[in-house]
């Protein structure tokens, strides 16, 4: 679930900023799915990792060539959506907050929650911190808004 910069080719595919950043500009609105898998209205949840954070990652690697294998990536915790979207609503400073229906064709094969395992990456010396949702999105609508 990463997010951040030069996405918009990936069409459906981009991330839930992104789509939530065009909803509020046409709309004034966001729009997240109903609760699902015992989870409430917006609280799904992923570890949501900007851009930059796994930039950050690679380039330490680069620098470690030494360090060999495969490594999850992610910021380790798990955030709601709900936090994506009130982050999105937050640097506009207006917009709503509106759930729409669970589709019916994704129950049952939805992940409601999804967190990597850094375990491995913090074991070889990775220190540094991830972005939580609320500084990423900021930073990330900064620059496709053009505020930087």
């Amino acid at each position: 679930n990463v997010y951040g910069p030069n996405e918009q080719h990936k069409g459906s595919m981009a991330s839930v900023a992104f789509h939530l950043n065009n909803q509020i500009k046409t709309n004034k609105t966001v729009k997240l799915f109903e609760g699902c898998d015992g989870y409430g209205h917006g609280e799904q949840r992923r570890d949501f990792v900007y851009v930059d954070d796994v930039v950050d990652v690679n380039l330490w690697f680069y620098q470690r060539p030494q360090l060999k294998g495969i490594y999850n990536l992610g910021t380790g915790s798990s955030q709601p959506f709900n936090d994506i979207a009130h982050s999105v609503i937050k640097w506009h400073g207006f917009g709503a907050l509106e759930y729409i229906p669970f589709p019916e064709h994704l129950k049952g094969s939805y992940q409601s929650f999804t967190q990597a395992d850094i375990t491995k990456l913090r074991s070889v010396g990775y220190e540094a911190p991830f972005k939580r949702v609320e500084e990423g999105v900021a930073l990330y609508l900064d620059r496709i808004n053009k505020k930087v």
